[in-house]
């Protein structure tokens, strides 16, 4: 039978945080996949596990995963780690376990700590819809879509960054998004955990004069459904009934689907739509004719 492939979450700063289960199944396994194995070693020799170790990163994630799937298919059990929090989220974890399920191999979580849903929950953001970006790419041309996309987003966003990267990103937000609200977690569960809840605005003032240091989950409100509407009501109203029609009917609807939903979207009556209509064309004819 095929070993089965633990996906388990390691502390993100205090070590206390480990569970008694993620330490069982790290001395019971076969081997650890670590994604920096000098980094985890550390982690070992505090548990006192002596379990086996191979590299599993960025660079060798497909090559690697390849060899790990086979282990697993001889019947070994394989521990995945991530140098802190939960393996699979923003790391090349994901590859290995799609290729481990294509194979039919178990795979199973071993919950622990996730710095993204730390800072969500410590926020003081809506928890119960929220996206998570990870790091924003570096590509500009990439950049710009996602900014895009975020700008209508809704759903409270979280996002990580590196502390020499932090007022260029903040920059790029407030730029992109407008001022909202902002949480800012630093270093969360080690000695110098900061929980700032504040505006972009306000942090991006704040560590212009402040050097930040640390990693940081940026928890950012998203856009409330009410400005949504009313940008989206300002443009149907910047249109002509005729355009608005147009719209709908290049879309292959019929026109009294088309009527229905230029209805809808000025927030008026279908008969409302039709007489205004007829009044356009009305005014048309009285004009050629004159």
């Amino acid at each position: 039978m095929a070993g089965t492939l633990y996906l388990c979450a390691t502390p993100i700063g205090n070590l206390e945080d480990m569970t008694f289960r993620a330490v069982r199944i790290l001395k019971e396994a076969d081997l650890i996949a670590a994604e920096d194995t000098r980094n985890s070693m550390r982690l070992l020799n505090h548990f006192d596990i002596h379990t086996p170790m191979t590299s599993y990163h960025a660079n060798n994630r497909i090559e690697k995963a390849r060899v790990l799937v086979d282990r697993l298919l001889e019947g070994k059990s394989v521990v995945l780690i991530t140098d802190a929090g939960t393996p699979g989220i923003s790391d090349p974890g994901e590859d290995l376990v799609r290729m481990a399920a294509e194979a039919g191999i178990t795979v199973t979580p071993v919950p622990g700590a996730c710095a993204c849903i730390s800072g969500l929950i410590t926020s003081g953001l809506p928890t119960r819809r929220f996206c998570f970006e990870a790091f924003l790419p570096r590509e500009k041309k990439e950049l710009q879509k996602v900014l895009e996309e975020l700008k209508t987003e809704t759903r409270t966003i979280v996002i990580y960054e590196a502390p020499h990267r932090l007022v260029r990103t903040l920059e790029t937000l407030e730029k992109a998004l407008g001022d909202r609200r902002v949480t800012l977690c630093r270093e969360l569960t080690k000695k110098h955990e900061t929980i700032l809840r504040t505006t972009l605005r306000e942090a991006l003032r704040y560590y212009s004069g402040e050097e930040p240091r640390g990693e940081f989950v940026i928890v950012i409100e998203g856009r409330s459904g009410e400005d949504l509407l009313r940008e989206q009501q300002q443009r149907w109203e910047e249109m002509t009934l005729p355009q608005h029609m147009d719209l709908y009917l290049q879309q292959g609807l019929d026109r009294r689907e088309a009527m229905k939903m230029v209805a809808r979207d000025r927030g008026i009556g279908k008969r409302d739509v039709y007489s205004l209509l007829l009044e356009e064309e009305e005014g048309k004819d009285g004009e050629n004719g004159g």
